[in-house]
């Protein structure tokens, strides 16, 4: 196997795959390549450390869906439609997982925020990043919201955080009990939050 095969792209998604099913810390570079199938001197070419991989793999996951959140919540819908399908797709996404592999892996970068965010500055920081894109994105939709009279908030972008943390909080809940039916209220919830009611009009009907 030459240098110019695959052999970073396996190593990235064996790391994926690893990282989601069982977190990053535990997991060396030894079981890494051998689960991608790859000599393990064949790492270091492809990654300068295993920060590095992680790093890697964070902003693969985060390209992937930051389409999905643009293509849900950048959608023609009504806002809350928007939101509303944001969480749905959330709630299909941890059933899907949980079906293919027995157990509701959560948020990848839930997961490592918790695991790894008072370890490593340049993993904090990338994540902080992330979480900062999606209230950007969920803020667009609650300032829409808010001039059409669909919602009542004192300021959209802390609403957007407490939007952003109430998916996240219930996703965690979901692995933590492994049932992504603790997802069912997210909805309800949000509404509540938002000081908006899901009969309300907002140029269309948001149920």
């Amino acid at each position: 196997m030459g240098r110019t095969s695959d052999a970073g792209s396996r190593i990235l998604g064996a790391a994926r795959s690893l990282i989601e099913l069982r977190g990053y810390s535990a997991l060396g570079v030894a079981e890494i390549c051998k689960t991608a199938g790859v000599p393990k001197g064949s790492f270091y070419y492809f990654f300068d450390s295993k920060e590095a991989l992680a790093l890697a793999v964070i902003d693969e996951h985060w390209a992937a869906q930051q389409r999905d959140w643009e293509r849900v919540l950048g959608s023609d819908d009504v806002p809350l439609q928007r939101l509303r399908r944001l969480f749905e797709e959330t709630e299909a996404a941890q059933r899907a997982g949980q079906a293919a592999c027995g157990t509701v892996s959560g948020c990848m970068f839930g997961n490592l925020t918790l695991e790894l965010s008072n370890q490593t500055d340049a993993i904090r920081s990338r994540l902080q990043q992330i979480f900062d894109a999606q209230v950007d994105m969920v803020e667009g939709v609650i300032t829409e919201a808010l001039r059409q009279g669909a919602v009542s908030v004192a300021g959209p972008r802390a609403a957007a955080r407490s939007v952003v943390a109430q998916l996240e909080g219930q996703v965690l809940f979901a692995k933590l009990y492994n049932n992504p039916a603790r997802l069912e209220a997210l909805w309800d919830d949000c509404l509540a939050l938002l000081g908006a009611h899901p009969s309300r009009p907002a140029g269309g009907h948001a149920t």
